[in-house]
């Protein structure tokens, strides 16, 4: 993170606020580098500053993985990037017969990933999977 940076989390439970906002203070993070804002994603992401970002990481609701790409279109800085964790949920974005609802969004994510001529993607098989795409800098 950049000497300036400030690592913004949006998160709906309360107790992963206080569980964060312990672990920066034992790291001796300064509180002016960190903001913690709780509520709903979909309620907070709009309200946050066009271009100012160089990283979303998005671990969420599945289904709603594609709205929350097209908030870290408008969020990301040209250059930076957005990740979403469980890309691969479970083994099962692969298998075509899977077709519960958070397997299908991860699909249908992956496809606007793939079909975004302003994202350059990867899908990175650690974990239950991370697709990271950057914005390119038109």
């Amino acid at each position: 993170m950049r000497a300036d940076g400030v690592l913004t989390s949006v998160d709906i439970e309360s107790e992963h606020q206080r569980l964060a906002r312990e672990a920066f203070t034992e790291a001796n993070v300064p509180a002016n580098r960190t903001r913690l804002i709780a509520g709903p994603a979909l309620e907070v992401l709009p309200r946050l500053t066009d271009g100012a970002y160089d990283l979303v990481f998005c671990d969420g609701d599945k289904n709603e993985y594609s709205d929350y790409l097209q908030q870290a279109l408008r969020l990301l800085r040209p250059g930076g990037a957005v990740a979403f964790d469980n890309a691969l949920w479970h083994d099962r974005v692969a298998d075509s017969a899977q077709r519960d609802p958070e397997t299908v969004a991860i699909r249908e994510l992956v496809r606007l990933v793939r079909e975004d001529d302003h994202l350059v993607p990867a899908l990175l098989p650690v974990g239950d999977g991370l697709l990271v795409a950057v914005k390119r800098a038109d």
